[in-house]
C-alpha cells in the first residue's frame, strides 16, 4: 500500500498528465485522447512506483538490467510522452511537437523518442515482442521484468492469443500483460464487435496468473503490479477496469472520443473540469 502522501503525489501526477494530453492533443488537431485518459492511472503508478528505468535522461540501453514497457496499443502517445516528460526522459517543453512533421514525438512512438523500447502501433503485435524480450532476459540471466500495456479492442487480433499462449508455455514469470479493460473501441463497444467476456476465465484457460482491478485506483493499480512482479513460474496479466475518457465529464464512456481532437470550445471545457 502507498502512503496517503504517495496517494496523493500520483493523483496530482495523474491530473498533469491528463492536463498534457488534451494540450498535445488540441494543438495537433488529431490524436487519441479517450485511451489515453483511461490508462493514466496504471501508466503513471508503473513508471513513478514500480519500474527500474535510468532517471535523468541517461541512455537507457546503457542500463541492462532495467524493466522495459512495450505500448502495444501505441496510438495513446500522448501519454506515454507525458509520462517521459515527468521522469526526465524528455523536456516538457517538446511536447508541444507532438504530431508535428519531423519531430522525436510522433503520433506513435518511435525509437527517435528517447525511453522507447520499440515503435508500436500496429495492434496485436506488443505482446509477441514482450515475450522475445521476456525470454531474452531469461536468457541473459537479466533479474528484470517486460511490461506490456494492451488495449482491450487489440484483443480481438489473433496474434495476442498465440503470443498468450507462448508466454504461458514458457512460463514467463518476468512478463506482466496489463488491458486497458475500457470496453470501448474505435468502432464502439467490445461486446457488440467480438465479445471478450468472462476475459478473467479465458486467460486463466491460457495459464497466467489473472488479476483484476479498478484500473483507475492507485492503490490497487500499485497493489496489482507489485504482485505481478513477484508470482512465480507463469507469466501475469492486469484487467484494468477503467472508463474510456476518464476526467472529462463529456468524454467519458463515449467512443466518438476515441480519435478526436477537440475544438477550442471542447479544449476550454475540459480544461475547466481539470484544474
Amino acid at each position: 500500500m502507498l502512503s496517503d502522501m504517495e496517494v496523493k503525489k500520483i493523483e496530482k501526477l495523474c491530473l498533469e498528465n491528463r492536463q498534457n494530453i488534451l494540450r498535445m492533443v488540441h494543438g495537433a488537431k488529431s490524436g487519441h485522447i479517450g485511451g489515453s485518459l483511461s490508462a493514466c492511472e496504471i501508466m503513471t503508478v508503473l513508471f513513478h512506483k514500480c519500474m527500474k528505468h535510468s532517471l535523468g535522461g541517461k541512455d537507457f540501453k546503457d542500463y541492462p538490467t532495467r524493466d522495459r514497457f512495450i505500448l502495444s496499443k501505441g496510438h495513446i502517445s500522448p501519454l506515454y510522452y507525458s509520462v517521459l516528460s515527468q521522469i526526465g526522459f524528455i523536456e516538457k517543453e517538446e511536447l508541444d511537437s507532438f504530431r508535428k512533421l519531423g519531430t522525436r514525438l510522433q503520433g506513435h512512438p518511435t525509437l527517435w523518442c528517447p525511453g522507447v523500447e520499440i515503435a508500436t502501433g500496429s495492434l496485436g503485435q506488443g505482446l509477441s515482442v514482450g515475450c522475445g524480450k521476456a525470454m531474452a532476459m531469461k536468457l541473459d540471466n537479466i533479474n528484470s521484468h517486460v511490461f506490456v500495456l494492451l488495449g482491450d479492442g487489440e484483443l480481438q487480433e489473433g496474434n495476442v492469443w498465440e503470443a498468450f499462449m507462448q508466454a504461458s508455455h514458457r512460463k514467463l514469470d518476468n512478463l506482466v500483460a496489463i488491458i486497458d479493460r475500457n470496453r470501448l473501441q474505435i468502432d464502439g463497444n467490445t461486446e457488440n464487435i467480438k465479445s471478450l467476456d468472462n476475459l478473467g476465465d479465458k486467460l486463466k484457460a491460457f495459464g497466467w496468473n489473472v488479476i483484476e482491478i479498478d484500473g483507475h485506483d492507485i492503490n490497487a493499480c500499485y497493489g496489482a503490479i507489485e504482485s505481478a512482479k513477484s508470482y512465480k513460474n507463469a507469466p501475469s496479466v492486469i484487467i484494468a477496469n477503467t472508463i474510456k475518457g476518464k476526467g472529462v465529464s463529456f468524454m467519458e464512456n463515449n467512443a466518438g472520443w476515441h480519435g478526436t481532437a477537440p475544438n477550442d470550445e471542447d479544449f476550454e471545457k475540459a480544461m475547466k473540469e481539470l484544474c
